[in-house]
């Protein structure tokens, strides 16, 4: 089985337990968590330098992931608990009291994984620079990832994040867009106009790798590929703008702000599931 046979699999499973989180807790956010799905994948079971043993919230030694779209965390438990850091079983205790997966991920519960909490949207790219001058400050080599909206790409404070990381030449920051059109009552050009996030971010003076199919796993690996070569030879952060479907995965969902944070009764998830293919057990 080659590798993206194999990541294609983990992201059909993990589309799942976004559906089956969301449908039991009857709340969250189903339509981002499905259209960033297969970057998550890529980053956590094929690229990312990182390991559930002896982690720690400093992520000296390792690459470092910001989910910034905190309402996306779905797509993180899942991505986490199939990488081991906590039990599969407990996905089923999303959104519940008292659980560790609350609906936006938060490090008072002391989950693995979580370096920081998030979920006011526009501060996780800001966090996740933080993140990276510490890593150099340190003369850590590794990466850090961050997941941002194009929606969420509307706070002020992602520009000023953007433009201090181009300034101090934040090179080890690899942040992706998920560039999917919809936010929480419309399409993002209904909201605030016309939709040019990739002219925007390389205005700021980053490196920009624009994704035509967001959702296509070869596609998603040659961006980062092409991201971590620009690490290696330029003094740029690099923005991979990811352009994806919105509820991908689930016909119903697709393409339409409706599911940004509508879970689907009993028999829309039943619908849904029948669409994913079941590959490594269901928690």
């Amino acid at each position: 089985m080659n590798d993206i046979t194999k990541l294609k699999e983990i992201a059909s499973q993990i589309r799942r337990d976004i559906i089956r989180m969301v449908g039991m807790a009857k709340s969250g956010h189903p339509g981002g968590s499905l259209s960033s799905t297969d970057v998550v994948t890529a980053l956590f079971f094929k690229v990312m330098n990182h390991s559930p043993q002896n982690w720690e919230r400093t992520g000296a030694g390792r690459d470092m992931f910001f989910l910034s779209a905190g309402h996306m965390s779905p797509l993180l438990y899942s991505a986490l608990a199939r990488s081991g850091y906590f039990p599969i079983e407990e996905l089923a205790t999303f959104r519940k009291i008292g659980s560790r997966l609350q609906g936006h991920p938060a490090t008072d519960t002391g989950l693995p994984g979580v370096y920081e909490a998030s979920g006011s949207l526009g501060q996780g790219l800001s966090i996740a620079v933080g993140a990276a001058v510490g890593k150099r400050l340190n003369n850590d080599p590794n990466t850090v990832y961050v997941l941002i909206g194009d929606g969420e790409s509307q706070e002020g404070q992602i520009w000023e994040a953007a433009e201090f990381a181009y300034h101090h030449k934040v090179n080890n920051l690899i942040a992706f867009t998920d560039w999917n059109g919809q936010q929480i009552d419309g399409t993002t050009t209904e909201v605030i106009g016309p939709d040019e996030l990739d002219k925007k971010w390389s205005a700021f003076g980053w490196n920009v790798v624009v994704v035509e199919n967001g959702n296509d796993m070869s596609q998603v690996l040659d961006a980062i590929e092409k991201a971590i070569a620009f690490k290696n030879k330029s003094e740029k952060p690099t923005m991979v703008m990811l352009k994806t479907d919105m509820g991908k995965g689930v016909d119903f969902m697709e393409g339409t702000c409706k599911w940004h944070g509508k879970a689907p009764n009993e028999e829309e998830v039943q619908k849904a599931l029948a669409q994913l293919d079941e590959t490594l057990g269901d928690f």
